[in-house]
């Protein structure tokens, strides 16, 4: 069993009240690891270990080569690690063993992305502002200053990987609270980052629990900026304590995504494409296609071969080759998702697949939840307006398109959508009508570093990835540079300025 303790200025230290919780697999409920609890003493720490370091440090102002050779050491860490980080994914959150190999590869691919955009200058030169000889006008990007983020416990390693990666590449020294449920793999990258050699300071990791670590990163004067993924209720409550010192704050929260099938689409192509939107990794996904919108004319036969093939998902030990879904992390989400798939058939949604806990003694100890498939299902009902965040597909009928695109919008989320067609100009012409942060076309779940990522209306605030994603860790500065020179020139003085 592993042990690890918190991250702070530097070193590995226990926590201020010498407590620990274990972490457990949530397919056999045995201890993966045992971590130090860190408390509100021990964030206050970390805190002001990362204000010291940014205020007094090398890192904010250290040649951007090197910062950036900082980050692509860490990208080739976790490559050199990967095997080992890949268990260790497995075993702490649940996901499958091919899950696990894409979710690393993808995290070092992503820090080694940041680390190319940290080695170049944001600056910008503005023409036309001014008149030739007039002045010179800059866009300069600065950093923020000190980051708190905060993770959830559906892709662990990636996503300490997402808040780290644009907020050291961008200058800023940075807190970062993994999820109390999978926090393995963001003690290890802060093994990682030590090894490296980052400064002191700079990356502090310190697992605990949001009512009070959270809580205190959110609302600590000292910290600049607060980067959290989480639900929406959270969400709002990190931009409520946030604004007590006005934190600029970037939130990507839940989501209730449709996927929107056309008459005209590929129907092998859409049923493969509609499972792998809801079922990935259980449905524990924040832009999971949880809703089905499929068109009367086809409603049916789709359906059938969907439920159909549902029925194939080999659901058991993640660490085989052969699962297809593993559990939900833990018996609080399970309950969660078995009284949503209650609430659905008290509302008269159509059970047509799975809806219970799977009886094979192999996943006894699992938190397993079936594949479930709910048809006959109204758009204002619960289960298609609530984020379930788990394995569970609400079918909605339509008419028209004009249909489809107005019950996809009636949601308080926008954070993804799909369209599926063999049309690619009338899918396209859908996607623009979608109130969505990312719309895929005959595809789902490709989110890739180089591409803004975020939501619309209540699933989140600013953008991650991309150069849109590095500026949200960034201060904008306008630099006005005087190229007039003589005062008999500069006119516009005498307008304020008594004449000699």
């Amino acid at each position: 069993m592993k042990e690890y303790a918190l991250y702070i200025n530097g070193s590995f230290v226990d926590s201020d009240t010498l407590q620990s919780f274990a972490s457990l697999n949530p397919y056999n409920q045995e201890t993966v690891a045992r971590i130090a609890r860190a408390g509100v003493a021990d964030t206050q720490n970390a805190i002001r270990a990362a204000r010291k370091a940014f205020d007094d440090g090398p890192w904010p102002r250290m040649p951007l080569t090197e910062r950036a050779a900082f980050l692509k050491a860490i990208s080739d860490k976790i490559n050199e690690r990967a095997k080992e980080l890949i268990a260790l994914e497995v075993d702490d959150s649940g996901s499958t063993l091919r899950k696990a190999k894409e979710d690393i590869f993808l995290s070092a691919r992503c820090m080694n992305y940041f680390s190319k955009l940290a080695a170049n200058e944001l600056t910008e030169n503005i023409e036309g502002l001014s008149k030739p000889g007039f002045s010179q006008n800059l866009i300069v990007h600065e950093p923020i200053g000190v980051v708190a983020a905060i993770i959830p416990w559906n892709f662990p390693l990636k996503m300490a990987v997402w808040k780290l990666g644009p907020a050291l590449a961008a200058g800023n020294t940075i807190v970062l609270k993994p999820s109390e449920l999978t926090p393995c793999t963001a003690m290890e990258l802060a093994k990682i980052c030590h090894e490296v050699g980052i400064p002191k300071g700079v990356v502090n990791i310190i697992p605990g629990f949001g009512e009070d670590v959270g809580e205190e990163l959110a609302k600590n004067p000292m910290v600049d900026k607060v980067s959290f993924t989480g639900s929406t209720v959270v969400g709002r409550r990190v931009m409520s304590l946030a604004s007590s010192s006005l934190k600029k704050c970037t939130l990507e929260c839940g989501g209730k995504s449709a996927n929107i099938v056309l008459d005209d689409a590929d129907l092998n192509l859409a049923i493969d494409g509609a499972m792998y939107a809801i079922f990935y990794h259980a449905g524990q996904c924040c832009e999971a296609g949880s809703r089905l919108l499929l068109p009367e004319t086809i409603h049916d036969d789709f359906v059938g071969k969907l439920v159909a093939k549902t029925a194939k998902i080999k659901l058991g030990d993640p660490k085989l080759e052969t699962t297809d879904m593993g559990p939900v992390i833990s018996k609080k989400q399970q309950d969660r998702i078995l009284g949503y798939i209650a609430k659905g058939k008290s509302e008269n949604g159509t059970l047509s697949s799975g809806g219970g806990i799977p009886s094979s003694l192999e996943l006894k100890n699992g938190f397993f939840v079936e594949p479930t498939i709910f048809t006959n299902v109204e758009n204002k009902s619960t289960i298609a307006q609530e984020e379930i965040f788990g394995p569970v597909l609400s079918v909605i009928k339509y008419k028209t398109t004009v249909d489809a695109v107005r019950i996809a919008n009636d949601s308080t989320y926008g954070l993804g959508a799909g369209v599926w067609s063999s049309d690619k100009v009338k899918a396209l012409s859908i996607a623009r009508r979608l109130r969505a942060g990312t719309v895929w076309i005959n595809e789902w779940h490709l989110i890739s570093e180089k591409a803004p990522f975020g939501g619309y209306k209540q699933s989140g605030v600013g953008r991650e990835f991309g150069v849109d994603g590095l500026k949200e860790y960034t201060e904008t500065k306008h630099l006005h540079i005087d190229e007039v020179g003589s005062r008999e020139k500069k006119f516009w003085y005498d307008t304020v300025v008594p004449k000699e």
